[in-house]
Order: C-alpha cells, then structure tokens, then sequence
C-alpha cells in the first residue's frame, strides 16, 4: 500500500496538470444551462453537453466571466446576434482552464463568437422547417379554404402591442364602411413563455372555430431574439394543422419566420393584414354590384325586346284579321250568286214540274242563307273577341312589367315618405361618416332640406 496522501496535496497536482495540459487559451463549444449575473456585474454560468440522439447530458461544468469581460461581450454578442445570452443557447467560447483547490474545476470565459451561435440558430430553423416537410403538414393552412367576404376574425396578440391597435384601427376605420367582427385571444407574442401562450389561444379559438372566418397572429415589429417564438416547433405545428385559416403579420421586414411560413398568407404588418381583409371584402362587393348592373341590363333589354315583340304582333294581326274578314264577305257573296243562280235554273228546268214546290224552294234558300251569315257573324265576333283579349293579356303583362319598374323607382320610395340624406353628393349610410357641423343634402319627394349636424352616435 502506497503512502496516502492529504486533499489539498491532490487537489494542488491535479491543478498542476491541468494548468500543464492547458496552459493557454481554449475554443469550446457547450450549451447555457444556467445563467445569472451579480450586483457586481459578474456573469455565472452553468455549461453543458447533450447526446444528439437522446437529449442526455454527457457534461457539465460551471463557467465564470468576471464583470470588466462581461461589460464588452455582452453589447458586442446582442448587437450581433440581436438575442441576449440565455438558457437553451449553443454558443462557441474562448476560455481559460482553471481549478481551485476549493471550488473545484471550473472555465474563465474571455470570449465568445456570435456567429456559431447565428449558424446555430439557423441550423435548428431549418430543423424545424425540415421537419415539418417530412411530417407533410407544412402546406395544410394553406390548402384551407378562405371566405371572400372574411367578417369574423379571431385576433392572437398582446392587448397592449401598438400593432393590435394599429390593426384593430384599420379593421373598425376602413373606408367602405364594412362592418367586420373580431375578437382578442390575448397571448404573450414574445420570450420564452410566447410557445405554449400562442397554442393556448389557437385552442381556445378552436373551441369556437364554427364562429370564426379566420384567425390573425400579429405582433408588430421587434428584434430578432424576440421573434424567435414564431420559429418554434410547436407554434408551427399547430399553425400549420390548424383548421382555420391563419393570417400572420408579425411586423418583421427582414426575415420570414417559421409560422409565417406554414400560414395560409403571410403579410408582413398588422396594418397590412388588415388591408388584405378589407381589400378581400370590398372585391367581393364590387363583384355583387357588377351582378347587379348585369342583372339591370339584362331585364332593362328583355323588356324592350317583348315590348317591340307585342307592337310587331299586333301590327301583323291587323291586317290578318281584316283580310280574314274580307275573305269570308267574298265567300259569302260567291255563295248567294251560285246559290242564285242554281235556284233560277233549277226553277225554269222544273217549274213545270216542280211549281207547287216554289215556296218549298224559297224558304230553304233564304234558311241556307240565314244559317251561314249566322256562321260567319259567329266567327267574326268569336275572332274580334280573341283579338282583344289578345291585346288585353300583352298590356296586363306590359303593365305588370311597368309597375315593376316603377317600384324600384327611388322616387316612389321617396313618395312613400322615406328621404335619402347625401354629403358631397354621396349617400350617407352610417353616422361615423359625419362630423358635428357637417353639411348635409335631405331629398324628399317634393323637394330638399340642407341641413347642419350634430352627430349623436349610439
């Protein structure tokens, strides 16, 4: 058995072979942990490494950056990479080896390079995105179906970030005049705690998905590290699988972020996404109003096409009506000279013969006669009755035609007592286009009224 020797003595060698195997600066790369800093402005931090395949901590060890290092890298690290140093952040160190007989081993950083943490976070973006592909969801909002007329909107943000305002102000002021629902599912938009707040309210908005056109997730602006919640995993899964469709506008000009890829459209302010809704609605308007002009026109021409179909019909019975009435007098007067003439000649081949039967012969001709002017008095009568009801049944249709027009008549709504109120020529349909001291047009059906207004909004 060898001579044992005392604590301090092996704490002192094994400080003398580590200063020996690293007399010199070292590179590092680790994982924070943990981090804190003092009232004196010195930086602690607890570093370590885990397993790619199942997340286990392989090492751990404390690390120290004394307050004047910490007052250069920290402006130096944050300008850099527009995030802060915090838990969960892979970063590349320059460090010194030390180990002390009573606190044990621990690493002085002196340095740290912003870019390793840049690729890092790129890298786990492009994790994210890959993985999303491989699962086959990243396209799933977008095949969503997306009303023209967008009209109940689910709101995600912070009550407070000027670009829900900014948002809600573009919404409720548009200029058409679109009444448009929306309603606040408050989450925090930024930090740590913005993941699970931001599915917390796409669940709850999803208890009520019959209610709702679409929903927005805006923010309105802000630096990188404070964006990065919309390049989480979960955040664009469950954007992604939603089944609604998701407008984004979190105010980002430079960059695009997870969940605006995976939304159904993405815009890069909340002003625009507003914009885009009210845009989509006044599309849909304009498209009613063209039905409707084509819908005039159309009627407007039938109308005239029957109209000028009943003067050509009536133009060409006339005639035939009259030309059928010359025919049957012709007829008529064919008739009594054969009849004539037959009863003549009859009578002088057989007056011999047949004299006792003159009177016979006289009275049937002149019943012959009788019966068929009675036949053609039958139809002539029966022909002008047709006739006119004829016209009577094309001037009812013309007058229904007519008096279907005339209620469309603005006038005769006005006639009725009703009265349109114009400002500047145009139609005044809500009060929120008025202002205390305004001038205003009130058409009657008699005349009009200027007016001067004092606006009482409910």
């Amino acid at each position: 058995m060898q001579d044992p020797i005392s604590l301090y003595e092996l704490t002192r060698r094994v400080k003398e072979n580590i200063t020996s195997s690293f007399p010199g600066l070292v590179w590092v790369v680790a994982e924070i942990s943990e981090i804190r800093t003092n009232r004196t402005g010195h930086c602690y931090l607890e570093l370590i490494e885990k397993s790619a395949e199942k997340e286990e901590i392989l090492a751990k060890t404390r690390a120290t950056i004394w307050s004047f290092t910490y007052r250069m890298i920290k402006p130096y690290f944050e300008d850099a990479t527009g995030q802060s140093l915090k838990a969960g952040m892979k970063v590349l160190f320059k460090a010194s080896v030390e180990f002390h007989e009573i606190y044990g081993f621990s690493l002085n950083i002196k340095d740290i390079d912003p870019n390793y943490t840049l690729g890092d976070i790129e890298r786990k973006k492009r994790e994210t995105i890959q993985r999303l592909e491989k699962e086959g969801i990243i396209d799933m909002n977008k095949e969503t179906f997306l009303t023209p007329v967008p009209q109940k909107i689910a709101i995600i943000s912070s009550p407070t970030a000027a670009g829900y305002q900014d948002f809600v102000h573009q919404l409720e002021n548009n200029a058409e005049g679109f009444k448009i629902y929306h309603h606040l599912f408050p989450a925090i938009v930024q930090g740590d705690e913005a993941p699970a707040s931001i599915i917390s309210a796409l669940e709850r908005i999803y208890e009520h998905e019959d209610i709702f056109d679409a929903v927005v997730l805006i923010r309105g602006g802000g630096s990188s590290a404070d964006l990065m919640c919309f390049d989480d995993y979960d955040v664009a899964s469950n954007i992604a699988q939603f089944p609604l469709p998701v407008l984004t506008g979190i105010g980002h000009e430079r960059d695009i972020s997870v969940a605006d890829m995976v939304a159904h459209t993405h815009l890069k302010t909340p002003t625009a996404v507003a914009e885009f809704i009210i845009q989509k609605i006044t599309d849909f308007y304009l498209y009613l109003e063209g039905l409707q002009t084509a819908f005039t026109d159309i009627v407007s021409r039938k109308l005239l096409e029957n109209r000028q179909r009943v003067e050509l019909l009536a133009q060409k019975i006339t005639p035939l009506v009259l030309n059928n009435i010359d025919k049957q007098n012709k007829r008529l007067e064919n008739l009594a000279v054969s009849v004539k003439r037959a009863t003549v000649s009859y009578t002088g081949l057989q007056n011999q013969k047949l004299n006792h039967q003159i009177d016979a012969a006289k009275y049937l001709t002149l019943k012959v006669l009788k019966t068929k002017k009675q036949d053609i008095d039958f139809y002539s009568s029966k022909l002008k009755i047709e006739t006119k009801s004829f016209f009577r049944l094309k001037k009812q249709g013309l007058h229904l035609m007519e008096e279907t027009i005339k209620l469309s008549d603005p006038f005769n709504i006005l006639n009725k007592g009703y009265s349109i109120t114009y400002k500047d020529g145009k139609i005044i349909k809500s009060v929120s286009k008025l202002k205390n001291g305004d001038s205003i047009e009130t058409k009657l059906r008699d005349g009009s009224i200027i007016s001067k207004v004092n606006v009482i909004k409910k």
